[in-house]
């Protein structure tokens, strides 16, 4: 691969200028999957119960494994859980725990299974409340952070704190606080992209002036 096709070095804000010229954190710079994510979904909003549902479960699995790895196996995810249909995947018993047990594609961890299932259960009782995107926005904090560092991106916040705290007492499972705030990150309540990067401020929630 010549030179003028790779992305540079990482500047001193942390963020990479690819061949495009567009300027993206490191995490985001080379792999095309984690590219293309972080380029077309990361960070947008997401406000449909099965969105945030599918969010929140992948996120539950990714703990203590690459995002990377999640984002490969996504469509199996997807294929195994029914799409992340709540309601069918509510219904889930031993029968498609020991299936989902058996499936190569997705990580075979009982804990996280279980969790997902039961948190699909919470999910539907949720509905009688406002549902699950009513809880999870009403955590949307009245400011954003705005890293222009790697290092100033928070891992947590108050409002995740808050929110884990009440998803808990609904029922939620493998949502602690930094899980939480990842997804918040993730479906737009909160804009980390550094200020640098070309998506700050796309989700058009945050613009500034």
């Amino acid at each position: 691969m010549s030179q003028q096709n790779e992305p540079t070095a990482p500047r001193e804000d942390g963020l990479v200028v690819g061949p495009d010229g567009l300027a993206r954190p490191v995490w985001a710079s080379k792999d095309p999957l984690l590219r293309d994510y972080y380029d077309t979904e990361w960070g947008l909003p997401v406000r449909d119960e099965r969105g945030l549902f599918e969010r929140l479960s992948l996120e539950a699995f990714q703990s203590g494994l690459s995002w990377a790895t999640i984002l490969r196996k996504r469509p199996a995810f997807r294929r195994a859980f029914a799409d992340f249909d709540p309601d069918e995947v509510a219904g889930f018993g031993e029968g498609e725990v020991a299936r989902l047990l058996e499936d190569a594609g997705i990580i075979r961890n009982r804990a996280k299974i279980l969790a997902t299932i039961g948190n699909a259960k919470a999910t539907t009782a949720l509905r009688e409340e406002g549902g699950l995107a009513a809880l999870l926005w009403s955590f949307q904090p009245e400011q954003t952070p705005e890293p222009r560092t790697p290092q100033e991106v928070p891992s947590r916040s108050a409002e995740s704190t808050a929110a884990a705290k009440v998803l808990k007492t609904k029922g939620f499972s493998f949502v602690g606080p930094t899980t939480v705030f990842a997804l918040m990150e993730a479906v737009g309540i909160v804009d980390t992209h550094l200020l640098g990067s070309h998506r700050r401020g796309t989700s058009g929630l945050w613009v500034s002036g």
